[in-house]
């Protein structure tokens, strides 16, 4: 623990912030009051970096681009390989494994160990993996690469420890599974056909043991030669050679025949008693045509034949469709004797497996569902049923039904929000599943210890919200909301607008929810923002809609007659719903032109609408596009409950929003919220005339004269340091002043405003850019990246531009070299051209507008990408009577804080280091009946620094983060107490303050993939992992921090990556994830009947170690497969191993095995009991009846 003291009698250029060379962090406005400053500030720091770790906690979702599929008949466990070499292994809901191979080379294929705890997989780089199951992190315990050959098929058969590989040269070799080592036993191609064939057989595309006989291999070549291999006898016993190409076999469980698919569509059976031609060939989709010939048709890639007891066996494949029927969706078709039915698939299957009773292959197989693996979907269909229904998932494998454009991670819920919201989206669940339980049911999983509420909600493509129950670590869907229904829907072609609508004109850029009030907003990718409340019932509402203009001055000339009409705010004076309802705040430009392409893009229903339970929309605020151009994208947003406010931002400026009013309070460039105390003094570029505002915003400024000069200083250029900020954005039409180089030419170093990750959302063409590691570390700035990343086109301002040049004040050249003389930021190190200023965060909450306050009133923080944080007093009425009717005014901004790049986050603790949470009003469902003798009241829960004497002589610290520097401010005085540069050659994409332990840190992420947390107040780094690089934008769109040290990102377009930083979670995270492997006896092998086993049965007396082992085989070729040793599992057991638990994981897999040993033991010991005493009592019979017979009788 420690504990820092820091004397505040006036902070002298000695201070942290100056020995650091931060710029001046006081405010510029004015002359300094003397402000209240606290003797000491005593805080106690619990968090170290012992308290600190980073690792990777569950996957959620389906696998992104599946390559592979296996199950597991005893262990009920499914396995999925992926093109990026991932393994995901599923059993009961809450047994979720993810597994990854460190080259990154696509799973070919998969083969479980069936009911032995281990899994092999086949790589596209020719390397064999051998996975141990039996820990709750799975590692490898062997590998083995191959170097001359590539590997096309493998088979494991059923209690076995030999694994038969083929190859691209149409080899067949056969692997220990034990040892990993290559048995010199081989089946070479040349010697599997017939030496009279002059052709290559091609690589083996099947391979599989006789079920009557387990020393008799099945081989499949893809040209269509098919051979079984005699492994004793080391020769053929009957090769066949077809005209089409195979695709795969399958046996009849007799072993008596198989079936073939082909590459014409066809399905060929044959016969062991005459392999000269098939049994029998069907076209199972070829019609004949009109002139007597089969319609050509698509191969059948897989075929499964398996039969059952009571009825016709189940044939079973995919594709063998006619080519004449063009768009029709891929099929997967049932053929059950007669009976043929057809399932269209909504996406490409990439491969299927039937689910059956028993591992054995030589019984009778009752199959009993089909897994189907598609490229975006895994669904599972019932047999057992005649219309074949499919099983209702209970798997997140719909993540990606729309492409996810935000999320947002929400831990310490309150514990009634996720009952509510899932017996509300329950309603709306799907009908028609199988009524029998999900069939992937294996291993086990409790509910750990450390758990609670967590809810992920994810914004789509489509207008989409989901709200996810991720608490112990497990993922479910809890509600559905529908954005887009507020809108009508758009008609194709319907005006210039039309032309400007996106792809996903309701794609959701960004969220804000508050759980305690339940108000929930969206804003879109159409400008809009779309205001929530919850309720319990339905109800009959109209939604509100409001329209804002939020542009900066225009820079031509304007006339004095132009100059009246076109302010650049809303007026504060009207304050009714009726006098914002559906107007613009700022008139648009006189032109009938210019109000055309004004309209919004959407429209919003204007008439009364049934709304279901659940999220009511209230509100709908819509940007106005600005002469044919589309409105610039938000890229803040607040919503406070407390105070009725919202608060948004954009590369224009500020709007807030009374939503309970329904009317604008103020809409204003950046520029005019400094009023006086604008630290760059930036200047106008073309005089305006005086313009008349309201008594309302008047207070924005200490006098008028000065307000007024100030909001003539505006920049305005459409353009940010001379590139265009938006991709939908057009060159601007008026001409703009280029601005005045010096000798040294103009400085290219500093980046636009905003925040472009999470500015826009993006398309899944677009979020699936790729950027390589080195280059990413190497950018200065986002813009730079973001260029790369978006291809978007950047316009330079001298190009595309002419004009007057831009001229400074020498005192304006002189304050502004002054200011960044110390510290030049890629944000502000030059401003040698124009820009505009973004606002990227807001903050509601109680603070200190000015020094000289006293008492804490409540307050807009708005930061902004120029590394400004200004505050913005309000004063908002609290009687409730009055709060309805009376207008919430707003003060002049009277603290202004300099940081270096565009400021992240805006938080607040009170002097003791907690943190202090934004005011909130307490939920009230606005639809429930209302009792007449108790009317409802707005219950407003406050967490004020200034609730208690003593907490009021400290004021409160306020805690800054930009893109590359985190600053600590002692408020009311605006004393910058500590100061941490996180990066110079890189920066922060996400920041948050969370609470971990009991305690609270800041948590970052930054560009060049390192995670790192800061301790709080003293900014002290306590942890710095080089986790993950920023290779694409979706990680940058999606990644973000919660309480309880989690955090969470989009790992692909269909996959949800949960990580801690956590030590107390990591080690934890052995009980909390799900058991894969259980000790299952093995089922009996089925009695055949004694005619059955002497005519027909399995050739038992078959020792593969006797012919493939080293002593009768001999060793492999050194150079033909090089043998990699793993980890032995020591991944797994270093995460077991790495906290308390460790070692009672390690004793519990030690009993596990030792008591799946010894319970195999037992019954061995039974049987030899049971047999012996057999062998005793015949042999006490035989010797009763041979007792009295004389020598000579035998």
């Amino acid at each position: 623990m420690r504990k820092f003291r820091k004397v505040l009698d006036g902070l002298t250029t000695s201070s942290p912030a100056s020995t650091l060379g931060s710029p001046s962090c006081g405010s510029g406005a004015g002359t300094p009051t003397a402000a209240p400053t606290p003797k000491e500030i005593d805080v106690q720091e619990t968090l170290q970096s012992e308290n600190f770790q980073l690792c990777k906690t569950v996957r959620h979702g389906f696998p992104n681009q599946p390559t592979a599929l296996a199950f597991d008949p005893v262990q009920k466990l499914l396995a999925i390989g992926s093109r990026s070499g991932g393994v995901r292994i599923l059993g009961r809901p809450g047994v979720d494994c993810y597994c990854q191979h460190d080259s990154g080379a696509a799973v070919l294929q998969l083969q479980f160990l069936i009911n032995e705890g281990a899994l092999v997989t086949a790589c596209a780089d020719d390397t064999l993996h051998l996975w141990n199951l039996r820990q709750r992190r799975p590692a490898i315990l062997h590998s083995l690469k191959f170097n001359r050959e590539r590997i096309t098929f493998c088979h494991l058969p059923f209690q076995s420890k030999w694994l038969y590989v083929g190859t691209e040269r149409g080899n067949t070799h056969i692997v220990n599974i034990e040892s990993f080592i290559l048995s010199g036993y081989v089946i070479m191609w040349n010697k599997a056909i017939e030496l009279a064939t002059k052709t290559h057989p091609g690589p083996v595309v099947h391979l599989s043991d006789s079920p009557k006989d387990e020393g008799k291999l099945l081989i499949g070549f893809e040209s269509g030669t098919i051979v079984q291999w005699d492994l004793r006898g080391k020769k053929a016993d009957f090769r066949i050679y077809y005209d089409e190409a195979i695709h795969s076999a399958s046996w009849h469980h007799e072993g008596k025949q198989f079936m073939c698919s082909h590459s014409d569509g066809s399905l060929t059976l044959w016969n062991l008693r005459n392999t000269t031609k098939p049994f029998q060939v069907t076209f199972p989709h070829g019609k004949i045509q009109k002139d007597g010939r089969k319609e050509s048709c698509k191969p059948i890639l897989k075929v499964e034949y398996k039969t059952t007891r009571n009825s016709e066996p189940f044939v079973i494949f995919s594709g063998g469709l006619s080519y004449d029927k063009a768009g029709r969706r891929p099929t997967l078709t049932i053929m059950h004797g007669k009976a043929i039915t057809v399932l269209e698939m909504d996406y490409p299957i990439v491969e299927f497996m039937a689910l059956c009773e028993t591992p054995y292959i030589n019984e009778v197989q009752e199959p009993y569902a089909v897994v189907v693996l598609l490229e975006k979907d895994l669904i599972v269909v019932d047999l057992t049923q005649n219309s074949f229904p499919i099983f209702e998932n209970p798997y997140p494998m719909d993540i990606h039904e729309s492409p996810v454009t935000c999320t947002a991670y929400f831990a310490d819920c309150p514990p009634d929000i996720i009952p509510i919201l899932y017996s509300i989206g329950a309603k709306h669940k799907k009908t028609g599943y199988s009524h029998k339980e999900w069939p992937i049911s294996g291993g086990t999983w409790t509910l750990g210890s450390h758990t609670y509420p967590e809810i992920i909600i994810t914004g789509h493509a489509d207008g989409t919200i989901k709200f996810w129950d991720a608490s112990a670590i497990t993922l479910q869907m809890l509600y559905k909301l529908k954005t887009s229904k507020v809108f009508e829907k758009p008609k194709p072609g319907e005006g210039r607008a039309a032309e400007l609508v996106e792809e996903d004109p309701f794609a959701v850029q960004m969220v804000s929810w508050c759980p305690q009030s339940r108000m929930f907003c969206v804003v879109g990718i159409s400008a809009h923002i779309i205001l929530y409340h919850f309720s319990k019932y339905e109800a009959n509402t109209q939604i509100e809609s409001l329209e804002v203009r939020l542009q900066c001055e225009s820079e031509d000339v304007i006339s004095p007659s132009e100059n009246e009409n076109d302010p650049c705010f809303s007026e504060s004076g009207s304050h009714s719903p009726q006098a914002h309802h559906q107007q613009s705040v700022s008139p648009v430009s006189g032109t009938t032109e210019g109000n055309k392409h004004s309209i919004p893009c959407l429209k919003v229903k204007d008439r009364m609408v049934r709304v279901p339970p659940g999220y009511q929309a209230e509100l709908v605020i819509q940007l106005q596009g600005i002469d044919g151009e589309p409105p610039q994208q938000i890229t803040s947003l607040d919503i406070n409950s407390a105070y009725g406010l919202l608060a948004f931002g954009n590369c224009n400026g500020l709007a807030v929003v009374d939503y309970l009013q329904k009317t604008v309070l103020l809409c204003m460039s950046t520029l005019d919220l400094y009023g006086a105390a604008d630290p760059y003094q930036r200047l106008t570029r073309s005089p305006r005339r005086h313009r008349q505002s309201t008594s309302g915003l008047t207070e924005l400024s200490d006098n008028q004269q000065s307000f007024d000069m100030e909001r003539s200083k505006s920049p305005t250029s459409d353009h940010v340091n001379g590139h265009c900020t938006s991709p939908t954005s057009q060159p601007c039409s008026a001409g703009k002043p280029r601005a005045q180089m010096g000798a040294e030419g103009p400085r290219l170093t500093r980046r636009g405003p905003g925040r472009p990750p999470f500015r826009k959302a993006q398309s899944a063409a677009c979020m699936e850019i790729s950027l390589p590691v080195s280059h990413t570390e190497g950018y200065a700035s986002r813009r730079a990246m973001l260029q790369q990343l978006h291809g978007v086109t950047m316009y330079s301002h001298d190009e595309h531009h002419t004009g007057a040049p831009y001229c400074w004040s020498e005192k304006a050249a002189e304050s502004r070299e002054n200011s960044f003389s110390r510290s030049r930021s890629s944000s502000v190190s030059s401003i040698d051209r124009d820009t505009k200023e973004a606002v990227t965060t807001l903050q509601f909450g109680e603070s200190y507008g000015r020094k000289s306050d006293a008492l804490t009133t409540p307050c807009l923080w708005v930061g902004t990408s120029l590394g400004i944080a200004l505050v913005i007093p309000m004063s908002i009425p609290t009687d409730q009577e009055e709060r309805m009717e009376e207008p919430v005014t707003f003060g002049p901004s009277g603290a202004v804080l300099m940081l270096k790049g565009s400021v992240l986050r805006l938080s607040f603790l009170d002097c003791s280091g907690t943190l202090i949470q934004s005011p909130y009003e307490v939920w009230r469902d606005i639809n429930a009946a209302e009792d007449p003798d108790r009317p409802r009241k707005r219950k407003l829960v406050h967490f004020s620094p200034s609730s208690s004497q003593e907490t009021y002589a400290d004021g409160h610290l306020a805690v800054v983060c930009s893109e590359r520097q985190a600053k600590v401010f002692l408020m009311p005085s605006q004393s910058c107490l500590f100061v941490h540069n996180i990066t110079e050659s890189s920066f922060v994409l996400r920041a948050d303050v969370v609470s971990v332990c009991n305690s609270v840190c800041l948590a970052c992420f930054c560009a060049n993939g390192h995670v790192m947390t800061l301790s709080l107040p003293s900014l002290r780094p306590l942890m710095d992992v080089n986790y993950l690089p920023l290779t694409d934008m979706r990680i940058a769109r999606t990644f973000c921090f919660t309480n309880g040290g989690q955090a969470l990102y989009l790992s692909s377009p269909t996959e949800i990556q949960r990580i801690t930083y956590s030590q107390e979670m990591c080690d934890n995270l052995q009980d909390m994830l799900g058991e894969l492997f259980i000790p299952i006896e093995t089922p009996e092998v089925q009695n055949r009947g004694f005619l059955k086993g002497f005519f027909g049965g399995n050739a038992t007396t078959f020792d593969r170690e006797e012919l493939f082992g080293e002593a009768s085989a001999g060793k492999a070729s050194r150079s033909l497969a090089q043998h990699i040793p793993g980890q032995a599992g020591m991944e797994g057991m270093k995460v077991a191993a790495g906290g308390v638990v460790g070692e009672l994981a390690r004793a519990r897999i030690a009993l596990d095995e030792r008591g799946q040993r010894l319970g195999e033991l037992e019954e061995r010991t039974a049987l030899m009991m049971t047999s012996a005493e057999s062998f005793s009592k015949h042999a006490h019979e035989l010797m009763l009846k041979c007792k009295d017979k004389k020598w000579y009788q035998f």
